[in-house]
């Protein structure tokens, strides 16, 4: 008798998993079972679509050769016995190993299995604010979502949109609607920065500027208490600090996973609400696998459990799946968090840690920034590139890295090739002798990522003393203390102009000969235009035993896309 697999989700996950096993012992029985009409679709493409770049939802549910992934395609081409959507799952047999569910008619009917996949995925966090229920507030959970979200501006009936939530899909949802729509566009983030827990405070603040650039406006440490319209259809936003006019409003608060289901089979569940596997995907019955967005994972940096929404991730882990169900013994690691979103020309991206998620994880850990060519300095084509790395101080264990830079793959490349070894607990000397293809077109002799690890060197050994952007705009404001200029007087000049008397010019290569110009009882602020040469300003006058300073991290380069008040 053939095995029958019943699978529980049909998005990433789920049909990756059938599709496998298929593949291995075509003899397996598959059924597929989605709550949703619309299955095997690019989730994260919504945004994409909503915009505009993809012209039509079905582009989501193609395959490269063009072929809709709908249920014919998964029947014939597949080999799927049976594939029912519209139907909800309503609880799971364990006993007598079969899964009911209620059709759209709201008859239940029971689908016995050998073998169990749940890929539940998630759902958008339910805040229970007064007047969430009025239309034309939309999460984005699905392509059904999706494409009245898209119908609504398409018509032209949106004027004015606010956002709540400035993670991924908040951030790509409203460059989606600024951009190709022309639509007034508003951020309401609870936080004090965009995309928490994902990159540092300067990180985000060059990003939020960027899609300032791009009359995007943001709220930020604001909380929305309500929403009011007339006609049941939104037409304000309430928070506690202001109103705001919409016609659309677009709920982006987070993640919840789908782990009721598992939970009511008697199936163990993590403190996030994700369902606890192993490292094969199996649950807490062996003859049940899950994956995806239903989760729990432990990060494979911080060791604490998370829920990680991606498509890349959900696919892999069915493959995962997919190959145990039909005898193998393929297995899954934890995840590093690896993440990149698009905001209009640049990107952010990133991996691992934070500094304040590695504080929180219990790492006595600092974090070094800098800006750097994202190609040879004499390659006529060229950008500045921004990257933060995030490091253990004791072992110097590198533990995370963001940056943000052009919308181009060069930046995502250098994201992830530190990624890749994050797993093995990589020392900043690992990530210094990094090696990586070389010609000018395409990096500097001395990558950035090894420049960048070259930095964190210093920092943690103590020869370099530097600050983040925010401490400079402070003491720029307030603080008792003098601004040397370590560039040439090309570039210093316009500033010993504009700043008489704050601002001054000491070349680097002449700072060891005019001592008498560098201040002893005050706190010696070395700036350049990327830091390099402002940390060998501060090694010549440690050499001649002046140690009251502190480099800007990035320099005059990073203070501009930052929006220092210096620089304006």
């Amino acid at each position: 008798m053939s095995r029958r697999v019943v699978v529980i989700g049909g998005v990433a996950l789920g049909t990756k998993a059938a599709c496998r096993v298929k593949r291995i012992d075509p003899t397996t029985h598959v059924t597929l079972i989605d709550k949703d009409d619309y299955i095997s679709y690019g989730g994260c493409g919504i945004p994409y679509y909503v915009s505009g770049d993809v012209a039509d939802h079905t582009a989501l549910q193609s395959t490269a050769y063009h072929m809709v992934r709908n249920e014919e395609f998964f029947k014939t081409i597949k080999g799927f016995e049976a594939l029912v959507t519209g139907t909800l799952v309503t609880r799971i047999d364990r006993e007598a190993k079969v899964v009911w569910a209620k059709g759209k008619d709201g008859v239940e009917k029971s689908y016995p299995y050998d073998k169990l996949v749940i890929g539940a995925g998630s759902r958008t966090r339910d805040l229970g604010i007064s007047g969430q229920d009025l239309a034309n507030i939309h999460a984005v959970g699905n392509l059904e979502d999706a494409m009245e979200i898209k119908k609504l501006v398409a018509a032209g009936q949106v004027e004015k949109a606010v956002i709540v939530g400035a993670g991924f899909i908040g951030l790509e949802m409203a460059e989606a609607l600024a951009d190709m729509w022309g639509i007034e566009t508003s951020v309401v983030e609870i936080g004090d920065q965009i995309m928490p827990g994902f990159v540092g405070p300067q990180m985000a603040h060059m990003a939020q500027r960027s899609m300032e650039e791009n009359e995007v406006n943001f709220y930020l440490g604001e909380t929305v208490k309500g929403f009011e319209g007339d006609e049941g259809a939104v037409q304000r936003v309430i928070t506690d600090k202001r109103t705001l006019e919409a016609d659309l409003v677009i709920m982006a608060v987070g993640i919840q996973p789908n782990g009721e289901l598992a939970r009511e089979a008697g199936l163990e569940v993590g403190p996030t609400g994700g369902i606890v596997v192993n490292e094969r995907l199996e649950t807490s019955d062996p003859d049940i696998y899950a994956g995806g967005d239903c989760i729990e994972l432990n990060h494979a940096v911080s060791g604490k459990p998370g829920v990680y929404p991606l498509g890349s991730l959900a696919n892999r882990q069915g493959r995962v799946i997919g190959t145990n169900m039909a005898g193998g013994s393929a297995t899954t690691e934890a995840p590093v968090g690896s993440f990149v979103v698009k905001l209009f020309d640049k990107s952010l991206a990133g991996s691992g840690l934070t500094l304040k998620g590695a504080e929180a994880a219990g790492f006595d850990a600092i974090s070094v920034s800098m800006c750097q060519l994202d190609r040879a300095h004499f390659y006529p084509e060229k950008e500045l590139m921004f990257l933060e790395l995030v490091v253990e101080k004791a072992t110097k264990r590198v533990l995370g890295i963001q940056g943000f830079a052009g919308s181009g793959d060069a930046m995502v490349g250098r994201i992830n090739a530190v990624a890749a070894t994050l797993k093995y607990k990589p020392t900043i000397l690992d990530i210094s002798n990094l090696e990586f293809a070389y010609s000018p077109p395409f990096s500097s002799a001395m990558d950035i990522v090894n420049s960048l690890a070259n930095v964190a060197d210093n920092a943690v050994d103590g020869l370099l003393h530097s600050i983040p952007l925010a401490t400079f705009e402070g003491l720029w404001e307030e603080g008792d203390c003098v601004f040397i200029d370590c560039r040439e007087r090309p570039d210093s000049t316009p500033f010993c102009e504009k700043f008489p008397g704050k601002w001054n010019s000491i070349p680097q290569g002449e700072i060891k000969h005019r001592l008498d110009e560098v201040p002893k009882d005050k706190l010696v602020v070395l700036v350049c235009n990327t830091g390099v040469r402002s940390f060998e300003a501060q090694i010549n006058l440690r050499e001649m035993g002046i140690t009251n300073t502190v480099s800007v991290q990035g320099g005059m380069a990073t203070l501009k896309t930052w929006g220092s008040k210096v620089t304006q």
